[in-house]
C-alpha cells in the first residue's frame, strides 16, 4: 500500500521518472541489486557442499540441511563428511544411481585447498644464465700495463704477455676516458665513470674507474675494470626435462655444446631437483661461464590463477573468487544495516532538536559535538580487546558514531519547517507533537536522507574494508575484501590479491556513487535553471 501511495504521488512519480531517465544511475542501481542478490545466494553458487545428493534411492539436500558422515558411510561418525572425497568413493563411482551435484564453484571461502589437487607439470627447468667476464688491469700514466687479472679472456692471449705492454696496443679508448685517467694521475677528484671500449678484435666491452679522492702523493698506477657486455650475446634459452631426463624443450643448441662430464653432472642435479631443492651450479660452455639454476614449479600459497581457481588462491590456500563473493555479501549487508540504523538514530535526534529548538537544541548540539570528538578507532580497539571482534560489535560501535552527520541535515530541515503554516495549523488543532514530527514534518524532511543514503552506503563499505585492512574489523577467517588487500601487502608479488579485491571494491563503490548522483539530480528542484 505504501508503494502504491508513493507512486500515486505526482512529485514522487516525477522524481522516479527523472531518475530512470539517467541511464547510468538506473543501470548502476540494477547492477548493484543483481550483485547483492547473487551474493545472498552464495551458498548455492560457491560452496564445497553439494546442492543435491542421490544415494541408495534417497534424496539429500546438504546445502540446506546437515547430514552426518554415518548417513553415507555407516561408520558411526556424526561429523560432517568430506563430500568431495565421498564423491570419489566406490559407492558413488561404482554406481550410476548414486551421484552428487556440486555448485558452480565447488569451493568454500573457508576451505583450505589441498596443494595436491592443483595440477602442475612434473618437469624441471634448467636455466642457464651467462656470467659476464670481468677482468682488471693496473696501468701507469703512460698506459703501460703493470699488472692484469683475467685480461686474457678479453684478448685470447696468455696473461703473462701483457705486463710491460702499452694498453693502447690492445684497446681503443675514447678521449674522455683518457682525460679521466689523466685527471686521476694529476691527483684530482673524480667520480665513478663507465665507458664502452673496443679491443683490437672488434669486441666491445665496458670499462669503469672507481671514485677517486685526492691523496698526499699522486698515484703511481690506477686500476681499470673491464666487464663483458652481456647484451651483445644472445640469451641462452631454458632446457626443460621430464622425469625420464629427456629434454622436453631444448634451448637453441646450447645443450649440445656442453661437455659430456658436465652433462652428467647437470642431469644428476636435475634428477635430484625432482625430490628436493638444488643449489646453483657453474658450468663452462664455449669458453663462457654460465650459472645453471634448477627450477621446478611447486604449489605454494598464495598461488596464481589456474583453471579451477580463475582468481587465484590466497595465502591460506582459500579460493579468492569465493572470498570475494562472500565478502560482497558481508560488505553490502554491513553497509545497509549500518546506514539504516545510523540514519534512524540521526533522524530521531535531528527531529527532536529541530522541532523543539531553544535550550534543548543548544544542549543536545554541544553534547553531539563532544560525542563526535571521541576517537572512533581507539574506541573500536578498546571494545574489540574486551569483547572480541565480531560483526555485531563492529556494527554497534560504528553506528554509535555514524549518525551524527545525518542529524545535522535533519535538524536544519526541521528548523526551517517548524514555522510553516501547515505545522502551525496542526498545533492549533491540538495534534500531539510526536504526530506532528513524524507525520507532518518528517515526510517533507526526508530529501537529505534519501539523497545521502547511497553515499553513506559507499562510505560504510569503504570503512569496513579499511578496518579489515588495518586488522580492527571482522574476525578471521571471515571473508573480507580488506583482509585480502592486507594479504596483498604481505605478498606484493601476488598481483591477483591486489587486482581482484581492489577491482571489486572500486566497482561497488563506483556504482554506489553513480546511484547517489542520479538520486541527487532527481531530487534537485532546479535541475534545468541557469543564470541569464
Amino acid at each position: 500500500m505504501m508503494k502504491i501511495r508513493i507512486f500515486k504521488n505526482p512529485v514522487a512519480k516525477k522524481r522516479f521518472l527523472r531518475f530512470k531517465s539517467m541511464k547510468r544511475a538506473y543501470f548502476s542501481l540494477w547492477i548493484l541489486v543483481v550483485l547483492y542478490g547473487l551474493s545472498l545466494l552464495s551458498e548455492g553458487l560457491c560452496n564445497n557442499v553439494p546442492l543435491y545428493i542421490t544415494y541408495n534411492g534417497r534424496s539429500y539436500f546438504p546445502v540446506v540441511k546437515y547430514y552426518s558422515e554415518n548417513e553415507f558411510t555407516g561408520s558411526g561418525r556424526q561429523t560432517r563428511p568430506d563430500y568431495r572425497l565421498l564423491s570419489q568413493s566406490e559407492a558413488f563411482c561404482g554406481s550410476s544411481e548414486n551421484y552428487m551435484i556440486f555448485p558452480l564453484i565447488p569451493y568454500s571461502p573457508l576451505e583450505s585447498i589441498n596443494p595436491k589437487a592443483i595440477f602442475v607439470p612434473d618437469e624441471v627447468e634448467l636455466r642457464l644464465t651467462l656470467v659476464p667476464r670481468i677482468g682488471t688491469v693496473d696501468i701507469q700514466s703512460d698506459f703501460t700495463v703493470v699488472r692484469s687479472m683475467f685480461l686474457e679472456s678479453f684478448l685470447n692471449d696468455p696473461e703473462n704477455n701483457f705486463r710491460g705492454e702499452n694498453l693502447l696496443k690492445y684497446f681503443i679508448l675514447p678521449d674522455t676516458l683518457e682525460q679521466t685517467i689523466a685527471a686521476r694521475f694529476a691527483n684530482q677528484t673524480a667520480g665513478f665513470v663507465e665507458f664502452t671500449i673496443q679491443n683490437h678484435l672488434g669486441e666491445k666491452m665496458l670499462a669503469s674507474l672507481a671514485t677517486y679522492r685526492p691523496r698526499k702523493n699522486p698515484p703511481r698506477k690506477i686500476r681499470l675494470t673491464l666487464k663483458e657486455m652481456v647484451s651483445n650475446r644472445e640469451p641462452a634459452e631454458s632446457i626443460v626435462f621430464d622425469r625420464s631426463l629427456q629434454p622436453v624443450v631444448t634451448g637453441a643448441g646450447i645443450w649440445h655444446q656442453i661437455a659430456e662430464d658436465e652433462v652428467r653432472i647437470l642431469l644428476n642435479l636435475v634428477q635430484t631437483r625432482f625430490n628436493q631443492p638444488v643449489d646453483d651450479y657453474r658450468v663452462v660452455i664455449d669458453q663462457h661461464q654460465y650459472t645453471a639454476s634448477f627450477l621446478k614449479e611447486e604449489v605454494l600459497f598464495p598461488y596464481p590463477p589456474v583453471k579451477d581457481h580463475p582468481m587465484g588462491i590466497d595465502g591460506a590456500g582459500r579460493d579468492v573468487l569465493a572470498r570475494i563473493l562472500y565478502g560482497l555479501r558481508i560488505s553490502l549487508t554491513f553497509g545497509l544495516m549500518l546506514v539504516g540504523c545510523s540514519m534512524m538514530i540521526g533522524v530521531m535526534a535531528g527531529a527532536v532538536q529541530g522541532y523543539y529548538a531553544g535550550k534543548l537544541d543548544i544542549t543536545a548540539q554541544r553534547m553531539i559535538e563532544i560525542w563526535s570528538a571521541l576517537p572512533f578507532l581507539y574506541v573500536m580497539i578498546l571494545m574489540g580487546s574486551i569483547y572480541g571482534r565480531s560483526f555485531t560489535l563492529l556494527l554497534i560501535c560504528y553506528g554509535l558514531f555514524n549518525w551524527v552527520g545525518i542529524s545535522y541535515y535533519i535538524r536544519a530541515e526541521f528548523l526551517s519547517l517548524r514555522k510553516r503554516p501547515f505545522v502551525e495549523a496542526a498545533k492549533c488543532m491540538g495534534v500531539p507533537s510526536i504526530k506532528i514530527i513524524y507525520k507532518h514534518i518528517l515526510p517533507n524532511a526526508l530529501v537529505p536522507v534519501i539523497t545521502f543514503f547511497p553515499f553513506f552506503l559507499v562510505g560504510a563499505i569503504g570503512a569496513l574494508a579499511a578496518l579489515d585492512y588495518l586488522g580492527f574489523g571482522l574476525p578471521p577467517p571471515t571473508p573480507s575484501w580488506g583482509e585480502l588487500l592486507f594479504q596483498a601487502q604481505q605478498y606484493r608479488w601476488a598481483w591477483w590479491l591486489i587486482l581482484y579485491p581492489s577491482l571489486a571494491l572500486f566497482s561497488v563503490m563506483l556504482l554506489g556513487v553513480f546511484v547517489g548522483e542520479g538520486i541527487r539530480n532527481a531530487y534537485d528542484p532546479k535541475q534545468y535553471s541557469r543564470f541569464q
